[in-house]
This record gives structure tokens, sequence and C-alpha cells, in this order.
């Protein structure tokens, strides 16, 4: 079948979900597939969790070729929940797209448990941005499976993978697989994609299932400076060698991170073709508008650098004061560790870019939401993150007065931010299952084009 048409084939059965699934529901919805569909699938372990939990791949089809399709890399982004159910369920029902696109396809629903638990809270019910920042969580760096693949590079040097990742890394030699895709999603604005290379036959087709749903594509700033821009919302994968050039080139220590390479980066040995889809939970016009402003890209970076500053020296301020009283070393406290000075990085990295000659042309409208809005974005995360970590120092029984006023104050900055967000970006969560229906659909277009070019 020509690939245009399977764009139409996978747009029309789309999941139905009114709530993320679960770890447990993952656990138990892959058992049940596995009992109704013994002659097609297998199910193996492929590690273990740093908590101790099981993580487990099932493996549909039989064919010589191979496809990995893994979610929970980073835990905050579920969407990729229901198209990895809504994926093995099509493959076991639907035999014969099951042998039409020619794959073993092994799929990890959530390859890091330990992480999404401590995002369940805000699965179900409705989707605000303030609810969701409130009990977000987001892995510090060398805690996030998607980032913590070996990695050297100049003077960097990595390879403090996890288990998970080296689960992650186990499935991918054995596998060697033609095609693998990791299931991230983003929060808000619009559709964009990720490959490991340049694929041109690809761009109009992924522009067609955005267009499909109804969704508006993301053609505003990248979510990294450094990425190749293949296509409008279409980009080359993020990389760590980039990302240390552009660093170094800005006057930051290149040597001062604490991750390594990607999923993308380490099957790149086996000529894998990678895909990220990315789908926000909330959409904005702006997102794909590319009117051109009479201020200049340069002032849109400074005005975000400017946000940025403030958003590190409000945090910094309530961790410097908390942490003499912190007792525990929780993940989110270690996350507040990671991210919060990684905010006046990301300051001094946007002013490098605006004095670039190429930044002094007019901003385009999706430029300038994109830009500011990732101001938004960062308070609510990183805001949300650090109030956790002195609410867990509470539950616990320290509430000490520092602890205390700390916790008060980041509540009250945390309230404003969320305001100032929901005027400027107003939300309405959009339904799920379009969301993983344009997931799904980008996973079997990519993985037919990579098996007719194999």
């Amino acid at each position: 079948m020509p690939t245009s048409h399977l764009v139409d084939e996978a747009l029309r059965v789309q999941p139905e979900a009114d709530a993320f699934p679960t770890v447990d529901e993952l656990v138990a919805a892959v058992r049940r597939v596995h009992e109704a569909h013994p002659d097609v699938t297998r199910v193996r372990r492929v590690g273990t969790s740093r908590l101790g939990e099981p993580i487990e791949a099932i493996a549909i089809g039989s064919a010589d070729r191979h496809a990995v399709v893994f979610g929970g890399v980073h835990p905050n982004e579920p969407i990729g929940n229901i198209t990895a159910l809504h994926l093995i369920e099509r493959l076991t029902t639907d035999r014969e797209l099951l042998d039409r696109m020619g794959y073993t396809w092994h799929v990890v629903p959530c390859i890091d448990p330990d992480g999404m638990r401590l995002n369940e809270s805000w699965f179900r019910g409705p989707l605000t941005r303030p609810a969701y920042g409130r009990r977000f969580y987001r892995p510090a760096p060398d805690e996030q499976v998607e980032w913590t693949f070996p990695f050297a590079y100049k003077k960097a040097y990595f390879d403090r993978m996890m288990p998970e990742t080296v689960a992650l890394m186990r499935l991918i030699d054995d596998t060697q697989p033609a095609f693998m895709c990791s299931l991230h999603n983003g929060e808000y604005g619009g559709v964009y994609y990720y490959l490991s290379r340049p694929e041109p036959e690809l761009y109009p087709l992924l522009h067609q299932i955005a267009a499909g749903i109804g969704l508006p594509l993301d053609t505003g700033e990248p979510e990294a400076p450094y990425v190749d821009r293949y296509a409008p919302a279409i980009f080359g994968m993020i990389r760590s060698e980039d990302q240390y050039d552009f660093a170094e080139a800005a006057g930051v220590d290149p040597t001062d991170r604490q991750a390594g390479g990607s999923s993308a980066a380490y099957a790149a040995k086996y000529g894998t073709l990678t895909l990220v889809t990315e789908m926000p939970y909330w959409t904005h016009p702006d997102a794909d508008d590319d009117t051109l402003l009479t201020r200049t890209y340069a002032d849109v970076l400074r005005e975000q650098a400017e946000g940025l500053r403030d958003i590190h020296a409000r945090l910094d301020r309530i961790l410097t004061a908390a942490r003499p009283d912190l007792t525990v070393r929780s993940p989110f406290l270690r996350s507040s560790e990671a991210f919060v000075p990684m905010l006046a990085k990301a300051a001094q990295q946007s002013e490098h870019r605006a004095g670039h000659p190429d930044s002094q042309r007019p901003a385009t409208v999706s430029e300038r939401f994109g830009c500011l809005d990732m101001v938004h974005m960062f308070r609510l995360r990183w805001g949300g993150t650090l109030l956790r970590a002195l609410d867990g120092e509470l539950a616990i029984g320290n509430g000490t007065p520092v602890i205390r006023e700390q916790r008060a104050a980041m509540d009250a900055l945390y309230e404003s931010w969320a305001a100032e967000a929901a005027e400027a970006t107003p939300a309405e969560a959009i339904a799920y299952g379009k969301l993983a229906a344009v997931q799904y659909a980008a996973i079997l277009v990519t993985a037919a084009h990579a098996a007719r070019r194999g």
C-alpha cells in the first residue's frame, strides 16, 4: 500500500481515552493482549528499574526485520502510554496490517516505571496547566533514560548508565532495529517531529498526519537552537555533541553537564531510523502563525533571557534559603538542584543567540510564542517541582520554620505564575485519543518508509 494511503488507514481507527494509563494498567494490558494472542506475541523481561520493578517488552510477529517502540523515557510524557497500547492492539487484531508492515515489533510501554509513578496523580481528571505543574515530575538529566547512554566528546565523558538504560541498550543490541520510536510529547503549541536522518519523502506525510487530526504544526522556536531544521516542524534529532559545541560558543562550560547520549545516537550504529513525535496537551493558534512582526528575533530572545533569569533568581533564592533544613534527597529535590542552575545557563545562551547577525531579522508570531511560552512552561515545571520537594519535607514531619516559610513563599509564587500563564495562554486540553492517533500514524508511516529504504 502506498505510504500516503497508510496515513488515512492509520487515522481511521483512533483510540479512545479519557485518562492516561498508569504503570499498573500498562502491565495488566500487556498481559491481557498476550493471553488473547499467544500465537503472535511473546512477553519477556528486559530489565529491572532502580526500585526493583520488572521491565517487560511484548514482541509481536516473527519477521526478520525489527522495530523497537518504547515509552516513559520522560515520565511526564504519558501520551505514549495510550499510543503503545493502541499499537499493540492494532498489530495483534489486524493480522493483515502486521504481515504487511513486515516487522517483529518490540514494545515497552514504560521504560521508567519509577519515574512515571511520580506523575500518576495528574493522569485522571481535567488536565490544566496549574494542576499539571503542581504534580509534575521530570528526573534530573542523569536520571533520564533517554539521555543516559554512553557519551564521549572532546572533554565530556559519561558512562553512568541507569538499570533502565541498560535494559533499553540490551533490547536495541538484541534486535538491531531498522526502525525505532521513542515516545515523547510536548506541552503547549503544536505538533512537531524529530528524525535521526533526513528523509524528504516523509515530510509531507508527517504534515498530512497532523492536518488529518486537525492539529496545528509547531513552526516556531525549535526545542533546542542547535538542531537541524529539515522542514517546517520537522527537525534532526537533538545531539549531545551539538549541545556541547553550542554551550562552548556561548561561553558556558560545556563539561558542566549531567547527561550522556540519546537512544537515537546509540541505535545509529545499526543504521536505525529513529522517530520522535511531539504533540501538545494544549494547542494555540500562534504555534503555526508565520506572520512577521515588527519586533526582531533578537528582541524576543532577549525577552526570553530576561524571563529565564528571573525564574532562576526566584527559585534559587527559595532553594538556597531552604537548603540548610532539607533532610531528604528526594527525586524532586534532585530535579530542582539540577534544573534551577540550568535556567541561568539557558538565559546566557539566549543572550548569545540574540547577538548573532541572523537574529536581527523580524520574528514570526510562532517564534515569539515559542520563546515566551518556554518561560511559562519552565516557571510551572520547576516551580511545581520545588514545591513538591518542600511538601515532601513537611510530609515526613520536617516542618521547621524555614521550611514552612519557604514553602509558603513558593506556593504564592507558583499561584502568581499560574495566573499569568492562564492569562497569556488559556488552555483547553486536546482529546487524548487524537494525540495518540498522531503518534501511532507517524509510527506506521515512518516504519513503512524505513522498510522500503532498507
